[in-house]
């Protein structure tokens, strides 16, 4: 397929020059609402506690097959400029690559999404419904992003039969990987409560160290699973101990840990928070040091079955870059964590190898191959039976 109205690299770059570190919208979805709105897709800003999203719905509300994608125009802060080759919100074209903070993570996948669908509505006007979720708040706390937009689709009536989350998906090379799921993904600030004293004197006092690192020896030791067909195991890491002591002769009264837990299906945000309380519970009873466990899940795993949706997507996939895709769950969050409880969703977008990088940066000749998978995938989905 080839691109024959909308310019993806040009949108992208459009898209690059918006300024929208979150939770700033930058002008961002201003400029793809007008787009879309001169489409004649019927756009609403879904704005939730000073986050900006935009719906975008061509065709009638309710439809039997409505096809959406999903997406995110805000983006990490690009750090130190002095360090890039080129400003970060400059969009700069060399050798065949569009440099900038979300050039890769993720704009040039809404520009390709958004591209295709505009071309598609306009030359062969589907039977159903073609929508554009996209928000301003997936690089941060994600509470008030996509979540927003799922809340006011469940209120308005506003339903999706399948959706595409365009995140980058690929390792290494275009169209090697499809994400069909997610691992759950799980925060742990652990604090153990003792009584400051002195480091000479230490019977005098209840030292929460020794209890701590007992702990954090029993968790980072346990083997949570050993993987299925559809995931690898679970891993916990430990990502920081931390007392705020600057005196050596002094023992602390407190001490913090925090670990992050990636899980599969085996396992539950309950069902961990579980085993970590009775954890928790087992070296208190051994040391009598208390522990005060903070528990975030971020997202449950989940698994988008294999069947003709993974396979119109493989297909489309292969049929453009002549490279079959696996289906996935690796890496670590995205937004489909919050679709999957709506409808069947997957992922499939560019090469990840630079997001959030100083010189993030894309291949234009993969905006344009993207824009022709998401073309591929319109035209099979609405053509099935």
């Amino acid at each position: 397929m080839s691109d024959t109205a909308l310019d993806p690299v040009d949108l992208t770059a459009r898209l690059v020059r918006c300024p929208s570190v979150t939770p700033v919208e930058g002008g961002a979805l201003t400029l793809l609402d007008g787009m879309l709105s001169t489409a004649g897709f019927s756009c609403t800003r879904v704005d939730r506690n000073g986050t900006a999203n935009l719906f975008a719905r061509w065709g009638a509300r309710g439809a039997a097959r409505s096809l959406g994608f999903n997406g995110h125009t805000d983006v990490v802060p690009p750090g130190d400029s002095a360090l890039w080759r080129f400003d970060p919100f400059s969009a700069q074209i060399d050798g065949g690559k569009l440099y900038g903070r979300g050039a890769c993570d993720m704009k040039s996948g809404v520009a390709a999404f958004a591209a295709a669908a505009i071309d598609f509505v306009s030359q062969t006007p589907p039977n159903g419904a073609v929508v554009l979720a996209i928000t301003g708040d997936e690089e941060g706390d994600a509470t008030d992003g996509t979540v927003a937009l799922l809340d006011w689709m469940e209120q308005e009536g506003e339903r999706l039969s399948h959706c595409i989350v365009g995140e980058p998906t690929c390792p290494n090379v275009m169209g090697e990987m499809i994400k069909n799921g997610r691992r759950g993904s799980m925060t742990v600030r652990l604090t153990a409560a003792g009584t400051q004293g002195h480091a000479a004197y230490p019977h005098r006092a209840r030292n929460p160290l020794p209890a701590l690192v007992a702990l954090l020896n029993r968790l980072a030791r346990h083997p949570l699973d050993n993987g299925n067909a559809n995931f690898d195991p679970s891993t916990l890491a430990l990502t920081t101990i931390d007392t705020g002591n600057p005196a050596s002769n002094v023992i602390p009264a407190r001490a913090d840990a925090t670990l992050n837990i990636r899980f599969n299906d085996q396992h539950s945000g309950e069902s961990l928070a579980r085993w970590l309380r009775a954890e928790a519970s087992a070296v208190t009873a051994q040391t009598g040091i208390t522990f005060d466990l903070k528990i975030k899940v971020s997202g449950e795993s989940f698994v988008t079955d294999p069947g003709w949706f993974t396979d119109l997507v493989t297909d489309a996939v292969q049929a453009e870059t002549g490279r079959r895709p696996v289906l996935s769950t690796s890496g670590g969050t995205s937004d489909a964590r919050f679709i999957k409880n709506h409808c069947p969703v997957v992922e499939i977008g560019l090469v990840g190898s630079s997001m959030h990088q100083v010189d993030e940066h894309v291949e234009t000749a993969h905006i344009h191959q993207l824009k022709a998978i998401y073309s591929r995938i319109l035209t099979a989905y609405f053509s099935a039976p």
